[in-house]
């Protein structure tokens, strides 16, 4: 019996002190496996008399009953501290915030924002969005806006040509959103009230100057269409953009081969703080170029110069962005710069409304 007490102390011991399951099941092994040693006294069994084993088996199996119970606790044990261990690795705090949601990180450009303002104020106004490919052919980009065939003027706008075709013509990226314009009149009839927003191309690259920019022409074509009526439509337009309740405009006498008379449009304003405010102050600040369609064009766009009528006019939407919303340098606005755009960007249910104020 000594033996078993012994033995009991010693197996009791190895099991309380492993450190996991593996050790754990070796200690099980080494004492209930076949040749373990409470399997081996198991063995002695035979050679007792039947008095001794009367007081020797319920010892030997009381043994392995406490054996077995120990291991289990063990097992239980070992598995719990595991378990706090993987929980102390995996933890995560719940305290942290929220990852900010798409609709708060993300940020629409100022270019597809201001395209929006626009395109709100002269919907209110009754025009239409109009829209044409951005690879032109040089009798839409020149010739139908009445630049005829080594006209001077055709060299104002650093074109980027594409090869020649096998018939000598050449395609190009398109220099202005005129030729839509004239897509617009030779698919539908007057009365036409459109502007033409868009992409367009000049090989020319500074501080306010890249070779992508955008545009945004103006389209009336009717039989009443007047200069008085142009500069309704340029006031009531730079009123609501700029967000002011008057604008003062000046006209003064241009040249643009698809309009006659051709005006350059100045607005006053006041440059003496870091801010340029419109409605105010003694400065002038050129903004856009307008005319009356020449009748040439009208001829090449299936219009009847005699009967029809109708005033144009573009401005720049990059430039018009950049007076709006403080940017000095226009190549920022192509520089994907994740900084820039956050500054400078609109969240994007920010959605321009003449009711909530265009700018969101």
């Amino acid at each position: 019996m000594t033996d078993i007490a012994a033995l009991e102390t010693e197996i009791l011991a190895q099991i309380a002190g492993v450190a996991d399951e593996a050790a754990l099941e070796a200690v099980r092994v080494a004492a209930l496996g076949k040749k373990g040693s409470v399997s081996e006294q198991l063995k002695l069994l035979g050679g007792m008399s039947p008095e001794e084993r009367k007081s020797f088996g319920p010892a030997i199996n009381g043994l392995k009953d406490k054996i077995g119970e120990a291991l289990g606790a063990r097992r239980e044990a070992l598995k719990e501290a595991a378990l706090i261990e993987r929980l102390k690795r995996e933890t995560v705090d719940v305290t942290l915030p929220l990852r900010a949601s798409p609709t708060n990180e993300g940020r629409i450009h100022p270019i597809a924002q201001v395209v929006d303002e626009l395109t709100a104020i002269y919907a209110d106004m009754g025009f239409a969005v109009a829209e044409g490919p951005d690879i032109e052919t040089d009798y839409y980009n020149f010739t139908a806006l009445n630049f005829p065939v080594g006209h001077p003027a055709r060299e104002m706008h650093d074109t980027f040509f594409f090869s020649p075709k096998q018939d000598g013509s050449r395609l190009l990226l398109r220099t202005h959103t005129s030729p839509v314009q004239v897509r617009t009149m030779e698919a539908l009839k007057p009365p036409i009230r459109v502007i033409c927003p868009g992409r367009t191309y000049r090989c020319v690259s500074d501080q306010t100057h890249t070779p992508m920019f955008h545009q945004v022409e103006g389209l009336v074509i009717d039989k009443t269409s007047t200069i008085g009526t142009l500069k309704w439509v340029l006031e009531e337009f730079l009123k609501a953009f700029f967000e002011v309740p008057q604008v003062e405009m000046r006209f003064r006498p241009s040249f643009f081969p698809f309009t006659e008379p051709s005006y350059e449009v100045d607005i006053r304003c006041d440059r003496s703080g870091s801010e340029i405010k419109f409605g105010e102050g003694n400065d002038w600040l050129e903004i856009l170029g307008c005319g009356m369609v020449h009748p040439n064009v009208l001829k090449f766009s299936g219009i009847d110069p005699n009967e029809y009528q109708g005033f144009a006019w573009g401005m720049g939407i990059d430039r018009i962005a950049m007076l709006k919303y403080g940017m000095n340098d226009l190549r920022a606005f192509f520089d994907a710069d994740a900084r820039w755009i956050r500054h400078y960007g609109f969240r994007p249910l920010d959605v321009p409304t003449l009711f909530g104020g265009v700018s969101g």
